[in-house]
């Protein structure tokens, strides 16, 4: 129970070190910024109209009066165009002679629920272990929104946003969800190495880590523990140890995998209905559960894209079905 005394700066260090990489940076976009009283410089000038205010340089050429101009009341619907979520551009892999990853180029936007989707031994989880810093890339960079992250270490990436699961639960069979979660919330906060008080005294944590549990319709299971809940169970605790860190991209590599195929439709329900504001990225092998729930689908084959599309466009490319069935099947 959440009064139990132990602490938990160990063993959410590992958990989120060791398995949760990534990171979120942003910049703010400033245009036209002066402070008060401060002189513009010598080379721009006012353009000014009937309700109209704008910065123009000497040496560009007047513009119309129709066009465009920057106010304070419409600055913000101006710029609020956002970079990608997530961006990897020529990402390079080898061991040796082996190619794992070659010229891997990825967009994936604010808000999006991709698929990434090939043959065993495609490249999946390695690009996945690229992006996370797990393996560090022969060339090519990673970009989340306009940072660089290419250098960043695993463990900056996960205390700045960039989140993943493994094929394979990591999770601790003794905790209850809530215990979990909320330690994962304390270690967040940087409040998690306080060992001298007891979880339960912090009351913020645990009604966040509530409030998550609930989410993914875990509330009932909140207070058992970890090695008594159904596999489907569990898959979903890891999602929810995830959304403890209040990541903007999630990467879920195989979320469905050993999860009884009528408990599947559900988990990926729970992952489409997470936050707006949230990248998902998810590896699968079930073409039924990608093709419900993926928005865009990218096709990795030997270590290369082969294509990206809607569902519809990858269902009906003879390229796909050669790839899982081989040339025979293709037409």
């Amino acid at each position: 129970m959440l009064e139990r005394i132990f602490s938990p700066c160990e063993a959410v260090q590992h958990l989120f070190v060791h398995q949760h990489c990534g990171v979120v940076a942003s910049r703010l976009c400033r245009f036209g910024n002066f402070a008060p009283g401060t002189a513009r410089p010598a080379d721009e000038t006012r353009c000014t109209g009937p309700g109209r205010t704008s910065t123009r340089l000497n040496s560009a050429r007047q513009m119309p009066t129709n066009d465009l101009c920057v106010t304070p009341s419409n600055r913000a619907s101006i710029f609020s165009v956002t970079s990608p979520a997530l961006r990897t551009t020529s990402l390079h892999k080898s061991f040796g002679s082996l190619v794992v990853a070659q010229d891997i180029a990825i967009t994936l936007p604010q808000g999006a629920r991709y698929a990434l989707i090939g043959p065993n031994g495609a490249g999946k989880t390695t690009l996945i272990n690229l992006i996370t810093g797990v393996l560090e890339p022969d060339a090519g960079q990673i970009h989340l929104g306009d940072t660089d992250i290419t250098a960043l270490a695993p463990d900056r990436r996960v205390k700045h946003g960039l989140v993943r699961t493994f094929q394979i639960n990591t999770l601790f069979p003794g905790l209850e969800p809530l215990e979990a979660v909320t330690l994962a919330i304390c270690e967040r906060d940087n409040i998690a190495a306080t060992w001298w008080r007891r979880l339960a005294s912090f009351r913020t944590a645990v009604d966040e880590a509530h409030a998550i549990l609930a989410s993914l319709n875990l509330a009932s299971v909140a207070t058992r523990p970890t090695r008594e809940l159904a596999y489907g169970q569990q898959r979903l605790l890891e999602i929810a140890l995830a959304l403890a860190t209040r990541p903007k991209v999630l990467l879920l590599d195989e979320p469905a995998a050993g999860v009884p195929r009528q408990d599947s439709g559900e988990l990926f329900q729970a992952i489409t209905n997470l936050p707006s504001d949230i990248s998902v990225l998810f590896i699968e092998h079930d073409m039924d559960l990608v093709f419900r729930f993926a928005t865009r689908v990218i096709v990795m084959v030997g270590g290369r894209l082969l294509l990206e599309g809607t569902p519809a466009e990858i269902a009906a490319e003879p390229r796909v079905r050669e790839v899982y069935l081989g040339r025979g099947h293709n037409g």
